[in-house]
């Protein structure tokens, strides 16, 4: 597969970065990373200037190979990250571009593009996290509308949310892959209780949510009824297979960081020490050029990314770890145990990376069925 891009691909890349350059300089100063209200309002502002650009609606009305080079750029450039918004631009939005109806993309796509829709994911449940497809929040059908009770947790950014991506069981009696449903619920629908989650690493980035009898308009279902685990599979898709481009960006210029703060404070002299850090350079330059190929593929595929996402998400949960398991090396104890480092939140942060977006073990499941085409277990 060639790896290379085109020139126009390339001239499109230099005007993008013509652009930041003019635009960063003109950004407010960052919220505090607690204040969630405040990190909203910036989140979006940025993705507004975005849209008034042009460059809103790279993350799906673009090839993916420019939906690469905007991600590689932003991150090469310092510019803010989806944050609030990550499951609508990365998750929701992609997935309601590929499997909605012409008038569920009017109505859900544009004010995600223009800053003015943040989105959760409601997918996890207490007893449903790896094992998504026994969840058992259900959804009854009452004329136009579903009638939703149950218990969503780990979901992500609830409490700043407009809109919720849902998953419910319509259909009990099934089995348990189907009679599953894909919802868009809005989050001041009467019924809705939020709890925010406290992180290790300090932010409440998640909350537990409560349905009590909510109802959600039959409309608001993306795909048929009961098919929902199928349009699931095109949400995951693209959260393993695109979701993560800026931050094997940020971990190879952390990596950068690291080589560098070890020739200031000696540790560079430790042989063991630098094959470390060489070694995780191979792997994120290898993990690099394995989401070219993965884009490549879902360029010809029609832009839904493929198992292959779930070769890459394995490694690199790993490798993320590994990487901050060497920035306390660097560091020492010191730079290691302070709490208002931005080292140790980065490695706080790393160790849910194995867990979020489909455990390791899950991903090994799917690699060794769809990929290497070994029977399910027993």
């Amino acid at each position: 597969m060639d790896l290379t891009y085109t020139p126009e691909e390339e001239a499109f890349r230099a005007r993008l970065r013509e652009w930041l350059a003019k635009a960063l300089p003109e950004l407010p100063a960052r919220p505090d990373p607690l204040d969630w209200p405040g990190r909203r309002a910036y989140d979006l502002g940025w993705q507004r200037r975005l849209y008034d650009a042009g460059y809103g609606s790279l993350h799906w009305d673009a090839s993916p190979t420019r939906r690469l080079i905007f991600l590689e750029e932003t991150e090469l450039a310092g510019a803010p990250y989806v944050g609030a918004n990550f499951v609508g631009l990365l998750h929701a939005g992609p997935t309601i571009a590929a499997e909605g109806t012409d008038e569920q993309r009017a109505r859900w796509l544009p004010p995600i593009l223009k800053g003015e829709a943040v989105w959760c994911q409601g997918f996890s449940e207490p007893d449903a996290g790896s094992d998504l497809a026994s969840l058992r929040t259900r959804a009854v059908r009452d004329g136009d509308h579903y009638v939703i009770t149950g218990q969503k947790t780990w979901t992500s950014h609830a409490e700043i949310a407009d809109w919720c991506e849902l998953l419910v069981r319509t259909d009990p009696a099934a089995p348990r892959h189907r009679g599953i449903s894909w919802l868009a619920m809005p989050m001041d629908t009467p019924g809705i209780t939020v709890r925010p989650l406290r992180t290790l690493a300090g932010p409440a980035e998640f909350a537990e949510v409560f349905l009590d009898e909510v109802r959600v308009p039959v409309a608001n279902r993306v795909g048929a009824e009961h098919d929902g685990w199928r349009v699931t599979m095109v949400t995951l898709s693209f959260e393993r297979g695109t979701a993560f481009v800026g931050e094997v960006v940020a971990c190879r210029r952390t990596l950068g960081r690291l080589a560098r703060t070890a020739r200031a404070n000696g540790r560079w002299d430790d042989p063991v020490l630098r094959r470390r850090l060489g070694r995780l350079n191979a792997e994120f330059t290898a993990l690099w050029r394995l989401i070219q190929w993965n884009v490549g593929a879902a360029g010809a595929a029609g832009g839904v990314p493929g198992a292959g996402g779930s070769v890459f998400k394995l490694r690199y949960s790993q490798a993320r770890q590994e990487l901050y398991d060497a920035a306390a090396e660097v560091l020492g104890a010191p730079g290691a145990l302070d709490a208002d480092q931005e080292w140790t939140a980065a490695r706080l942060s790393s160790l849910s990376y194995t867990i979020a977006a489909g455990t390791s073990q899950i991903q090994r499941n799917i690699i060794a069925e769809r990929i290497l085409g070994l029977p399910k277990g027993r």
